[in-house]
């Protein structure tokens, strides 16, 4: 069931935004209407807001239009995404996958497309919601993949509900992973599974927050490190079965997306930040257990 707006539908459940955080966090997805991201889904109607994985052709010449880059950039990001759900490889047409923030719908559009399942995302910002929910019905999905007005870290949803939980690139939108990965326990069933992508700060490096605090304040986040994902995920009851850090997949992303017309500062952030291994790029995924 399709629920919309947790907040009218569930007695006993916090209203989906009820602190100044998560209002300023809804505001900037709000305001992301005429966006970059919209932009590069232009031609497939898959529209993220992640980043992407893979590199580029770094010949002379080539990739020497905006038209180009765009492209390409498009095809990382779907790139990443496919890369997310080869972690949920097995999974059949009855299983459902909660995504949680899940923006204007392209991870659950992916996912959905791949293996045929139902997919309920979440996301607090209204425009996103209204901007997935005419996605999904002009693909004709809307049957099985569909939005909620709702938090992820406080869903309402049944416990055990769900085959798996992912959340991609958007971790670093709560200021603490505990409640976070315990809430997708709850909804999880057990021996179901949980897959994130992620950026992350490299606690190895003392130097790191002087990079991953400009980051956080270009986006209105707050990074966690890679020791605290694995630390909640324990906490919560997840048992983590791959780890990879694709710090040098990721960079790619940047360098190209530096030569766009519609570059800003991140992008020479986040190229120093993976260039000085300040910043960390994970995708894991871990299985719930019984306790």
């Amino acid at each position: 069931m399709i629920i919309n707006d947790i907040s009218s539908n569930k007695a006993g459940v916090r209203p989906p935004i009820d602190s100044d955080y998560e209002r300023d966090v809804a505001r900037l997805y709000d305001d992301k209407q005429n966006d970059f991201n919209l932009l590069l889904g232009k031609d497939t109607q898959l529209v993220h807001h992640h980043f992407g994985i893979g590199d580029f052709d770094r010949r002379p010449g080539a990739l020497a239009d905006e038209e180009s880059v765009q492209r390409r950039l498009h095809e990382l990001e779907n790139s990443q995404t496919d890369r997310l759900l080869d972690l949920l490889e097995g999974f059949g047409a009855e299983q459902r996958i909660f995504d949680g923030g899940s923006g204007r719908g392209g991870t659950a559009f992916m996912a959905h497309s791949r293996f045929g399942c139902f997919v309920e995302g979440a996301t607090i910002s209204r425009y996103q919601l209204d901007f997935a929910e005419r996605q999904a019905r002009d693909r004709g999905c809307d049957d099985r993949v569909g939005f909620n007005f709702m938090n992820m870290l406080r869903t309402g949803l049944a416990p055990g509900s769900f085959d798996a939980a992912l959340t991609n690139e958007t971790t670093m939108y709560v200021d603490d992973l505990k409640p976070l990965f315990r809430e997708f326990a709850r909804i999880v069933k057990i021996g179901g599974r949980y897959v994130f992508a992620t950026w992350a700060i490299n606690e190895t490096n003392s130097d790191a927050r002087r990079l991953t605090d400009a980051i956080d304040d270009h986006y209105v986040c707050t990074m966690h490190s890679r020791g605290a994902y694995l630390e909640a995920l324990l906490d919560a009851g997840f048992i983590p079965y791959s780890v990879e850090q694709m710090d040098a997949e990721a960079l790619p992303y940047w360098e190209l997306r530096q030569r766009s017309e519609h570059r800003s500062t991140i992008e020479q952030l986040f190229i120093d930040g993976y260039r000085t291994r300040s910043v960390a790029y994970l995708m894991i995924a871990a299985e719930r257990v019984a306790r």
